[in-house]
């Protein structure tokens, strides 16, 4: 069953926008708007002037409101998604035109080295509820290590639920080279109006590469991905039409 589910933005006077979402839980859970999703849209409105110009890629956008939200307040946003999940792809290009907003689409799956992720240059990446399957949490920091890497000066934005293990999560930021310089209760960021609808524990990371720990790491997978890096980067500057050569991490 579809529906179109409306997502208010403004201060305590008044709304200032709203953006429409198409939906389909029955379909495929990307197809639905999460809580996470709410929490990261609305942190990307408080934090608006700081979005304003600067290139944005979410990834795991599914139904991409805060990457719409970036839209909205003047960042030039790209929209991924699992490259296998053409619906959901096809979604978000309805939903961009719903909204008349001018987003790039582009399926991009984690793990994966094709000549769609050398195409990308974020500021900002934004990933919300992309922590929810432990089998895919080192593709998908692999691809967010090699996008701060190219990217100097960049950051991850990326809200969580508790579920996905702090532990974890914190193992994973030093095997990659990575850190955490801002966590917050994402509650905290919502009007009482929304959190009154929402329900779980979630939190909100700012993560960034850290420099010494990619220099003393002695990780073998950090290693793989870095001679993965080199060789694939200079592949597709010979050949930049290589759009058929594809890396599995």
């Amino acid at each position: 069953m579809t529906t179109i589910s409306r997502h208010f933005f403004g201060d305590s006077e008044k709304t200032v926008f709203s953006i429409s979402i198409v939906e389909n839980m029955k379909e495929d859970y990307g197809l639905f708007v999460w809580p996470c999703s709410i929490v990261l849209a609305e942190y990307v409105w408080q934090q608006r002037l700081r979005f304003s110009g600067g290139n944005v890629v979410e990834l795991g956008a599914g139904t991409c409101l805060p990457g719409l939200i970036a839209a909205k307040v003047g960042s030039n946003v790209t929209l991924t998604d699992d490259a296998n999940r053409l619906e959901v792809l096809e979604n978000m290009r309805t939903v961009c035109e719903l909204n008349k907003l001018k987003c790039e689409v582009l399926g991009l799956t984690w793990g994966v080295w094709d000549a769609s992720i050398f195409s990308l240059h974020p500021k900002i990446i934004l990933g919300a509820d992309v922590l929810y399957d432990a089998r895919a949490f080192d593709d998908l920091f692999a691809t967010v290590t090699f996008l701060l890497q190219s990217n100097p000066g960049s950051v991850f934005i990326t809200t969580y639920h508790n579920r996905s293990g702090h532990h974890l999560i914190e193992f994973l930021l030093v095997k990659w080279g990575l850190k955490c310089v801002k966590l917050l209760d994402g509650f905290s960021l919502l009007p009482s109006d929304k959190a009154a609808r929402l329900s779980g524990n979630i939190q909100l990371a700012e993560i960034v590469l850290s420099h010494e720990q990619i220099e003393e790491t002695s990780s073998s997978d950090l290693r793989r991905f870095h001679l993965l890096h080199h060789s694939v980067a200079e592949y597709y500057r010979d050949d930049p039409g290589g759009s058929l050569l594809i890396f599995k991490y």
